[in-house]
């Protein structure tokens, strides 16, 4: 008779970059769901300050960080003395060498998290990745100190944690394809020439992922998708040709892996960033948790479809990158921020967000295997040549 693993001798202690966020507070729940698997050690936020020293009162955790240098400071009289409060632009860095963390989360939107996540490796601590941007601007060097650390990068994003249990312990040239799944967004079914007409209201009413704006609006154009074709090229060391995408507009299957003998395998569950994140981090256990299981009998169906590639260029975009790789894909990246932004501030069309990526690509010359200094000035040109053409 089979049993569920016991707990740990100690809990797995945790650091959670970007804790007041959707996908820090689904890792809160995850650990107030297991605690004799996961102890808080430290906690970032960028503004939020009150939240944050909430989250630290409740886990009773004494290294914290915030960016934002008013927040730190309205924030400083709401910690004890006993509690190290980082601020400045080393903050998350201090914070993650002297939480002494075995596990650092990186769930923070931007290009904020790849230095403490580098950080993280240095220290020989596992990472959990749930940002795109470390593993799309930087796949290669992050992965090239991973191993050279020996340590392991966990994705959490529920389509690459997916597919990292399909694949555990099988050898990548076994593998024919990645299949992505995509909800499809909120204009799955629009006709294009309504795409010029989509407002930032209904961008944000995601189908079925409560997640904040930034990833909703990159949901809606697929740009989420693209960017997380180049993460997985890099995390499972699979060239782009063998990455594919699928819309599935249910969300339960959270992708799939074909292999060579016409296999496929799927990992299934709820749309709950809980099951990811719990995995990522009791990994490599698995425990009994209050999440709800998929009731196959209840369900209606599972339904696939071709993503709409001529109408939302964005994964054509994507893979152009990840197969130039060197900087096009941190161009890529900082283009698709601007024109979020843009957008969100109704200063950009909906159509308009593909457009100035494609074009700020287009004017860019890629450096073949850049250093993290070669990168953040590509970041930095992208940033400055789409803000120029807006």
């Amino acid at each position: 008779m089979s049993t569920i693993p016991a707990a740990p001798a100690t809990p797995k202690r945790v650091v959670i970059l970007g804790s007041t966020g959707s996908i820090g507070t689904s890792a809160l729940k995850v650990a107030r769901d297991l605690p004799a698997w996961i102890k808080i050690v430290g906690l970032a936020a960028g503004s939020n300050g009150s939240a944050l020293a909430q989250q630290a009162a409740e886990f009773g955790v004494h290294h914290l960080a915030i960016t934002s240098a008013p927040a730190a400071a309205a924030m400083a009289p709401l910690v004890p003395p006993s509690t190290h409060l980082y601020t400045g632009p080393n903050g998350l860095v201090d914070l993650v060498r002297e939480a002494q963390p075995d596990l650092v989360l990186v769930a923070i939107v931007g290009t904020a998290g790849l230095r403490p996540a580098l950080a993280a490796i240095e220290a020989g601590c596992d990472l959990a990745v749930a940002s795109k941007e470390i593993l799309v601007m930087a796949g290669e060097i992050v992965m090239a100190r991973a191993r050279e650390k020996n340590v392991h990068i966990l994705p959490v994003d529920s389509e690459h944690n997916a597919i990292f249990q399909c694949l555990e312990g099988r050898d990548p040239a076994s593998v024919s394809r990645l299949l992505l799944t995509a909800s499809g967004g909120p204009f799955r079914t629009l006709p294009a020439s309504q795409l010029a007409a989509v407002t930032v209201a209904q961008a944000l009413k995601h189908p079925t992922w409560n997640m904040g704006p930034k990833i909703t609006i990159d949901s809606a154009t697929l740009f989420n998708k693209g960017l997380e074709m180049i993460e997985a090229r890099w995390l499972f060391d699979i060239g782009m040709s063998r990455v594919s995408v699928v819309v599935h507009p249910q969300s339960i299957v959270h992708s799939m892996v074909e292999f060579v003998d016409g296999s496929v395998l799927a990992q299934l569950s709820h749309s709950d960033m809980c099951f990811p994140i719990q995995y990522a981090i009791t990994w490599p256990a698995r425990t009994a948790s209050s999440l709800r299981p998929v009731d196959f009998a209840a369900m209606a169906q599972l339904t696939f479809e071709d993503p709409r590639c001529e109408d939302f260029p964005a994964l054509d975009l994507a893979r152009a990158a990840g197969e130039t790789a060197g900087t096009l894909p941190a161009v890529l990246n900082a283009a698709n921020e601007v024109a979020v932004a843009a957008f969100l501030e109704n200063r950009l069309s909906f159509p308009g967000i593909w457009r100035l990526v494609e074009e700020t690509m287009n004017r860019h010359t890629s450096q073949s295997q850049p250093s993290l200094d070669d990168i953040l000035d590509a970041d930095t040109w992208a940033r400055a040549t789409a803000s120029a053409q807006l």
